[in-house]
């Protein structure tokens, strides 16, 4: 599991919610944008946190019992739309991506969305509106590329005859509504912060996203190869482009072959989510991918289930190969948890019972684990912004940066005043300094 700043967050305002009843109205802030999603992520986890007595694997374990539900999701779905043969192909494929795996096995919002919007778009086509409501729900409060899934559920609307269900849809948009009030809420108490932000995103257009749907066409065959050579070609280069080419010539030839109603949707689920992304003007990271997760599985899956044996077989063992040869679980694990675990009881016993300061220098994580664990632990930590003590301790994490705690223009460290370097160790790699006061400022 992964055990890094988003997930320190998430526990520390968990856990406060559970100890000190302490309600949260918004959720995760966007990678961009100033952004905060729905708080609903929090509270589906919270029960997981609570069960595993607040250890941080209580929610880990939960998203990957939902990813284990999603594979079987894909399985009873694509049995249901196809065949039991695409259902087998698609379940499979899906268990054993590295991508899949990845985004499987750690507590984060964006872990969660292959599950809703399968479930979401599968409940549209049942004309079950009021639980595609809450589906919804929960894809939005994991990430807001859910909004790509509306077009294709508008289509499955109108081709419910809407009509007949015009009660039942106008009760799932005021679900809907009802669970953005806690958001509302919090606008209205930060002087509306959520909402300029999320103007801010798509007025100022020059570095998120395009609004010239026209604009996105030149960049989908990128994305279509992206996609397919993370999910199904173990991120191989080469066979990603070969399988893109294989994939593209295959819903080409079912779409002239076989024009089924579900088959239109799922391959309009991959064309209005390719559209979407080429609007977006930023990285695009293999999370963002979560809401096509399950369609590109089914959709391989279904082509080759109506390929000859010849053919589908080497198809079929070629993307087991090269899923396998990137299967996360042939490298050790990461032991971030573990290792934040150990970093923070050294400190403690060398703290030796007296209140201190921490800090973290990190190129891309933030102190809110280790100020988990220290929270767990009862450790006497003080911020920085409310006391300065005798003692400061640094982490520093030298991926990707040079350690210098000494006149760090940090401002947990800075803050700290002149200093010297009293003690320092090393776990995992992972320096620990212990600073203290130097007021004649020589450099240590």
């Amino acid at each position: 599991m992964e055990f890094l700043g988003d997930q320190g967050r998430d526990m520390l305002i968990v856990r406060d919610f559970l100890k000190n009843g302490n309600l949260f109205f918004i959720g995760p802030q966007t990678s961009i944008g100033n952004m905060y999603l729905g708080p609903f992520y929090y509270y589906l986890i919270a029960p997981a946190l609570l069960l595993a007595n607040f250890n941080p694997v209580g929610p880990a374990v939960f998203v990957a019992l939902l990813s284990v539900a999603t594979a079987y999701l894909i399985y009873f779905v694509s049995k249901k739309w196809f065949n039991p043969k695409t259902a087998y192909i698609a379940a499979f494929l899906y268990a054993i991506s590295p991508v899949a795996i990845k985004y499987g096995d750690f507590s984060w919002n964006p872990n969660i969305m292959p599950f809703f919007a399968l479930l979401f778009v599968y409940l549209m086509t049942e004309k079950r509106y009021l639980w595609a409501s809450v589906a919804f729900i929960m894809c939005l409060n994991s990430h807001y590329l859910a909004l790509l899934l509306l077009p294709l559920a508008l289509i499955i609307w109108l081709k419910n005859s809407p009509q007949k269900y015009i009660k039942k849809t106008l009760l799932a948009i005021l679900i809907f509504i009802l669970s953005l009030v806690p958001q509302i809420l919090f606008d209205l108490k930060h002087h509306g912060q959520n909402i300029k932000a999320l103007i801010a995103f798509f007025s100022q257009r020059e570095t998120t996203v395009n609004l010239k749907v026209y604009k996105s066409l030149p960049v989908i065959p990128e994305l279509f190869n992206q996609i397919n050579t993370s999910l199904l070609a173990g991120k191989n280069i080469t066979f990603g482009i070969i399988i893109s080419i294989i994939l593209f010539l295959g819903l080409i030839y079912l779409l002239f072959k076989n024009r089924s109603e579900k088959f239109l949707y799922c391959l309009l689920w991959y064309f209005i989510g390719l559209v979407g992304l080429g609007l977006y003007k930023q990285h695009i990271y293999d999370h963002y991918f979560g809401f096509l997760f399950p369609v590109l599985f089914m959709l391989m899956a279904y082509f080759i289930s109506k390929l000859p044996k010849f053919l589908a077989i080497p198809l079929f063992l070629s993307l087991t190969i090269f899923s396998f040869l990137q299967n996360p679980f042939r490298w050790a694990p990461n032991n971030q948890l573990l290792t934040t675990s150990r970093i923070d009881t050294l400190i403690i016993q060398k703290s030796a019972d007296q209140n201190f300061n921490f800090a973290l220098l990190a190129k891309q994580n933030y102190s809110a684990p280790y100020l988990y664990v220290f929270a767990q632990d009862n450790a006497k930590v003080v911020d920085t912004h409310q006391q300065i003590t005798d003692q400061l301790f640094v982490v520093c994490e030298p991926f990707q940066i040079d350690c210098q705690p000494i006149n760090n223009p940090d401002w947990g460290v800075a803050s700290f005043g002149w200093s010297k370097i009293d003690w320092q160790t090393e776990i995992n790699g992972i320096k620990i300094y212990r600073l203290v006061h130097n007021p004649s400022g020589t450099k240590q």
